[in-house]
């Protein structure tokens, strides 16, 4: 059995799988705010609805980005925790090669795109073989949809995690050039996360716990403390 998490968007998600890769069962989770909080508690639900014991655990899939720093950071730390507790090996994912994989078996690129912050989005570029094996042939980066011209310039299949919104910008951004996936496919889903984790497991190609890190493309978009000033004035008190 594998468990598959994604905290990487703001649609975080879980699969149960089996080791042939069959969903027993799926959550997608849009949290009215910003938090993770319930993800948790989804996990326990999860697993008692297809009544499956921790034990029945054999790998854990975590999607480590890129995307939120605090999603990557939440569903990593509960993955580390987990596989240590119970002895099993651990499996980082890329996040945007598990959301280009939902588009399955095309003749065209494959564009997916997970926001960031101030405008910009991660995204890279993938291909399907002639032997049905995903190539990489953009590596991930990080800009704005409006300079998505710069990398697609091929007619290209583009997917994203927030259909309604970065549509009509990715349309706007690359015309023609941008065949839309359809909407169904726009968000990441865990059991994508769990096909790639399967296919590493089954080749016993494990992460180590203590290295594995997130995907970061950018430094955290951290504030400077507004008493931080005053407080050196005041010598510290």
């Amino acid at each position: 059995m594998i468990l598959a998490v994604n905290t990487t968007t703001r649609q975080f998600g879980l699969a149960l799988m089996d080791m042939r890769g069959t969903v027993l069962a799926e959550y997608i989770i849009l949290p009215k705010e910003k938090n993770f909080g319930g993800f948790m508690p989804a996990v326990n639900a999860l697993m008692e609805y297809v009544n499956v014991g921790m034990e029945e655990i054999q790998t854990i899939a975590v999607a480590i980005g890129p995307g939120s720093f605090t999603g990557m950071r939440v569903g990593l730390a509960m993955a580390k925790g987990m596989t240590q507790g119970l002895n099993i090996p651990l499996i980082g994912v890329s996040s945007l090669e598990a959301l280009a994989r939902q588009v399955l078996y095309v003749n065209y690129p494959v564009c997916p795109i997970i926001d960031s912050r101030k405008g910009e989005v991660f995204t890279a570029l993938f291909h399907w073989s002639d032997d049905d094996e995903m190539i990489r042939i953009r590596e991930d980066t990080c800009l704005r949809i409006e300079d998505l011209a710069s990398m697609v310039t091929e007619t290209t299949i583009v997917l994203g995690n927030d259909f309604n919104r970065q549509s009509p910008l990715i349309k706007e951004a690359l015309g023609a050039e941008a065949v839309l996936a359809q909407a169904h496919l726009w968000n990441l889903r865990a059991s994508a996360v769990g096909t790639l984790g399967l296919k590493r497991f089954l080749a016993q190609d494990f992460d180590d716990a203590q290295d594995l890190v997130p995907i970061y493309l950018r430094p955290p978009d951290i504030r400077p403390n507004p008493y931080a000033s005053q407080s050196a004035k005041s010598g510290g008190q």
